[in-house]
């Protein structure tokens, strides 16, 4: 097949100025380099085509390819993760992972948990605050947890994220709002353990590949999966499988239950932690996961497995081969 590759790459964004922070989610040439590699050595021919304007623009000169596979996260809004999906259906070329419904439905994390709670997957309580005033009118009970609505990476997580009094709430809450201009998720804070699921296939076809406990160590700072802590998880994060049983099934009975109510596509992620009595809840869904090896969780878990990257990428290809054939 002849396949686009539409991407992020940082490399792009830093030279227009963007901060490091900003383009936190945006991929590497290596990242970039990798994929690519692994789809030609499947027999593809790849072009790369780069970000949505790049793709608006070849799209407008005639281009067309048999298909593109999408990993860029887009730049702006809550629907920046739609905007390749929507414009690949706009001139009917199909393209990897969820349609645009689902990307902005994920991207902003009240909505997508207001969908899962009408499919009857436990997710914490929460609200939406988007002023200091509305932070200082939550009634939930201590400890709660902020982070900003629509942002991945761990973006905008600290230590401060986890509030244990009204006026830690405000400032959290307040600094949230100016630094990243969106509204702040407020949730009734889960002290147990975290994990988050990998799932390739689509629909009855979903399948955990694996499911990663993520374990802090003595020296991660922040006390939370934050994002200084997931960006050098090296040093401060230790990731293990978790091995069969009652408690895996539970988490990944609520990963597939959180994949198929949102009509996610061909691969990707649903972290999950557990509340103070041991039951897993949805925390929050990827499902536009990264795919650097090494770095990312899905290719992590691939190799823990033993699935090499070339085989993971496939596993993803041959996904989309068939629901497209399907419909």
């Amino acid at each position: 097949m002849r396949i686009g590759f539409t991407y992020d790459l940082k490399d792009d964004y830093l030279a227009l100025g963007f901060g490091e922070h900003e383009v936190a989610e945006f991929d590497s040439p290596s990242t970039v380099a990798a994929i690519e590699t692994a789809l030609t050595s499947l027999g593809h021919e790849v072009e790369r085509v780069g970000h949505v304007r790049a793709l608006a623009a070849r799209l407008v000169a005639g281009w067309r390819c048999d298909l593109v596979f999408n990993i860029a996260e887009g730049i702006a809004g809550f629907g920046r993760e739609s905007q390749v999906p929507a414009l690949l259906e706009a001139y009917g070329i199909p393209y990897t992972f969820s349609d645009p419904l689902v990307c902005a439905l994920t991207l902003h994390k009240a909505m997508a948990k207001h969908v899962a709670r009408g499919c009857g997957i436990p997710t914490p309580s929460f609200v939406l605050v988007s002023t200091p005033e509305e932070a200082a009118a939550v009634t939930m009970p201590l400890p709660l947890f902020a982070k900003p609505v629509a942002e991945g990476s761990s973006k905008g997580v600290t230590g401060k994220s986890l509030a244990t009094s009204r006026a830690a709430l405000i400032d959290v809450c307040t600094q949230l709002l100016r630094d990243y201009r969106q509204p702040v998720l407020v949730e009734e804070y889960l002290s147990g353990r975290e994990f988050t699921v990998g799932i390739l296939g689509t629909g009855k076809d979903a399948r955990p590949l694996a499911t990663l406990e993520v374990m802090l160590r003595a020296a991660a700072t922040d006390g939370s999966y934050s994002y200084r802590n997931k960006t050098q998880w090296r040093d401060y994060v230790e990731y293990a499988l978790l091995e069969g049983g009652d408690l895996r099934r539970a988490i990944e009975d609520v990963a597939l239950a959180t994949w198929a109510c949102l009509g996610c596509r061909d691969a990707g992620r649903v972290d999950v932690r557990l509340d103070g009595a041991g039951q897993p809840q949805l925390i929050e869904v990827n499902p536009l996961a990264g795919l650097t090896p090494g770095y990312s969780d899905l290719p992590m878990m691939a190799e823990k497995i033993g699935m090499d990257y070339t085989t993971l990428i496939a596993e993803i290809l041959r996904s989309t081969l068939a629901r497209l054939d399907a419909r």
